[in-house]
């Protein structure tokens, strides 16, 4: 099952309680103080994982509680400290405070560690009261409260490539095609019910192996903004993307028409969020093995003439190891603009 959005409730560990204690040897009866303070709570920690993929934990056990720390003990001993709550995340989630509303975390690189809800610090033992005037203090503190709150996880995936197209335009086959994703492909719309990250490699025995990730979403419908179909809740999977492969069914199988095709799609891409729009993309042509697909090409270059096309055949694999290249192409010198480092390479 994939979840890429979940609400959860979180505590961090409360402090352990202060001890109130006096130390009893023969001999010396009357000793001064000796309690030990208390342990500090556990924190809720929120670790980046490239190998979680989504959000399931958490939407079936929504409830998730750090250690509170031992209480302080005689003999100055002190409380030991909570354990903390470590949570695994997938890269690219969003975390929201719902009492505020307003975003306090993201998690995008794997490894790093965010302390989401700090664990409360042990009380002191009556050691601590100790004075000239008071050599017998009965006072000790409690641990404080960890800090604690209800959260909202959203998954937006990371991806360099997104791979947008209306139902049976061959995303499905096209992902197979290119990536090491093998979702499910047949001939009826709503194959992909959730979002698909494949990996795209490019072998090099010089430099090592490159990769891309390319994100495909469910396919949209005309209206998906207004909550038909299943696109619609995906889009955000493809919002950290660098470029926007729009895939469109060059030769109208069941009576489509590319065009309007491609105008519905930038209308829900548009209503979604107008950034979507500026992000560079490239018409991906597919079926050129078809009769039909020359016509249709010839109807859709002479409407939208800036578009950049580029025809392939999923069925056959025409036109496929070119896509591939100018992908690459593309990205590493979108993120070089960004500043942003490409994914290294894989070394055999």
């Amino acid at each position: 099952m994939f979840v890429d959005e979940c609400t959860v409730k979180l505590m961090a560990g409360d402090g352990g309680r202060g001890c109130v204690s006096f130390r009893r040897e023969k001999y010396e009866p009357w000793g001064g103080p000796n309690g030990g303070d208390g342990g500090r709570g556990g924190d809720v920690i929120l670790v980046g994982d490239v190998n979680t993929n989504n959000l399931v934990d958490y939407k079936y056990k929504p409830h998730w509680n750090a250690e509170r720390g031992e209480h302080g003990l005689g003999s100055d001993q002190f409380g030991k400290d909570g354990k903390h709550c470590v949570m695994r995340m997938p890269l690219g989630t969003v975390v929201t405070d719902l009492a505020t509303g307003r975003g306090v975390a993201e998690i995008i690189e794997d490894g790093v560690q965010i302390v989401l809800c700090k664990g409360g610090n042990g009380g002191w033992g009556n050691t601590h009261f100790k004075s000239s005037t008071n050599r017998a203090p009965k006072r000790a503190n409690p641990g404080h409260p960890g800090e604690g709150g209800s959260y909202r996880f959203v998954l937006k995936s990371i991806a360099d490539v997104g791979l947008v197209g209306f139902p049976n335009a061959g995303k499905s086959s096209l992902t197979t095609a290119i990536t090491k994703a093998r979702p499910k492909t047949a001939a009826y719309p709503f194959t992909t019910l959730h979002p698909q990250i494949g990996v795209i490699d490019y072998p090099d025995d010089k430099k090592g192996t490159r990769r891309l990730l390319l994100a495909d979403v469910p396919g949209l419908i005309e209206g998906a903004s207004e909550n038909r179909g299943l696109g619609h809740r995906f889009l955000r999977h493809i919002e950290r993307c660098a470029v926007l492969l729009v895939l469109l069914d060059m030769a109208g199988t069941d009576a489509r028409d590319p065009r309007e095709d491609y105008k519905h799609l930038l209308h829900e891409l548009e209503l979604y969020d107008p950034a979507m729009l500026d992000k560079p993309r490239i018409v991906v042509a597919n079926k050129l093995d078809l009769p039909e697909y020359a016509a249709h090409l010839a109807k859709f270059q002479k409407r939208y003439k800036k578009a950049e096309i580029m025809g392939i055949s999923c069925r056959t694999g025409a036109g496929l190891e070119t896509l591939k290249k100018q992908l690459l192409k593309r990205v590493t010198a979108l993120r070089a603009k960004e500043k942003i480092s490409p994914r290294p390479p894989v070394q055999a």
